[in-house]
């Protein structure tokens, strides 16, 4: 199967499962992520989506949403954020708690990690209508202080906290131990993610990030192609030393960005 044949299976077994479950229930649901980017990844990348149903679910509704997520393949994750049809129209950016789904988890009592700016900026730019009106048709708006307060204090916050958890636990390790690729190509790809955004009001794929990051931070070049080449399925070897040259990007993705925008804000 091509990624596009397994984007539109997985979204046409949810949605014949949402239906049958709670017919009427779901009444747009728009691509997101990667594969609104064009940079799915079979075997790295998730399937994400904004759901926007008739009515707030009660109860019963988020049981039989339950039981749906419950079912869906495990690879890739189904992943999205549930929004009923007033509260999309509203854009809510405040990682309020609204029923989510992600890793292929359903969440139903928590805060909403995902619904901040980005991705209505993602959803304006690249969103992928499934069911529903196009997108250029929902009349969406991006605030442009609120994308760059959001990305700023996202790095600021987890970001730099990860460096700094990344490096207390590499240590006491050899320089030349083997590490886990998956950490190492996400501090390495994702902070740079946030500097485009904040450099171009625009959305870049991990891949992008990695030839992003090597223009504009040229010392972190080859980790970056590493990093990209892995999440493309190579066989790529990590290191200790790597580990702790990406924690060092993180930091210098995270002054570099502060320096350029903090002012703005």
């Amino acid at each position: 199967m091509t990624r596009t044949d397994v984007v539109q299976a997985t979204t046409g077994r949810y949605l014949a499962a949402i239906d049958d479950a709670l017919p009427g229930f779901v009444e747009m649901l728009f691509v997101t992520g990667s594969a609104a980017l064009g940079a799915f990844e079979p075997g790295a990348s998730d399937i994400d989506t904004m759901i926007v149903t008739a009515r707030p679910p009660g109860p019963a509704d988020l049981a039989a949403m339950a039981e749906v997520h419950a079912a869906m393949p495990r690879r890739p994750h189904f992943d999205g954020v549930y929004l009923d049809r007033d509260t999309f129209r509203r854009q809510p950016a405040d990682q309020r708690p609204t029923p989510f789904v992600v890793n292929g988890e359903f969440r139903a009592d928590q805060p909403c990690g995902e619904l901040h700016p980005v991705l209505w900026l993602l959803l304006s730019r690249y969103g992928r209508t499934v069911r529903g009106p196009a997108v250029a048709d929902l009349g969406l708006t991006v605030d442009a202080t609120a994308l760059r307060r959001y990305n700023l204090d996202n790095l600021k916050t987890y970001w730099a906290h990860l460096a700094a958890e990344g490096r207390r636990t590499l240590a006491t390790m050899p320089a030349e131990a083997a590490v886990d690729a998956e950490p190492v190509a996400w501090a390495v790809l994702g902070p740079a993610r946030l500097h485009f955004t904040l450099a171009h009001e625009d959305i870049v794929s991990k891949a992008g990030a990695g030839e992003y990051l090597a223009d504009h931070f040229p010392r972190y070049a080859c980790l970056a192609d590493r990093a990209v080449r892995s999440r493309r399925g190579e066989q790529v070897a990590f290191t200790v030393a790597d580990g702790r040259a990406g924690a060092d990007s993180i930091d210098a993705v995270i002054e570099d960005a502060w320096r350029r925008w903090g002012h703005l804000c």
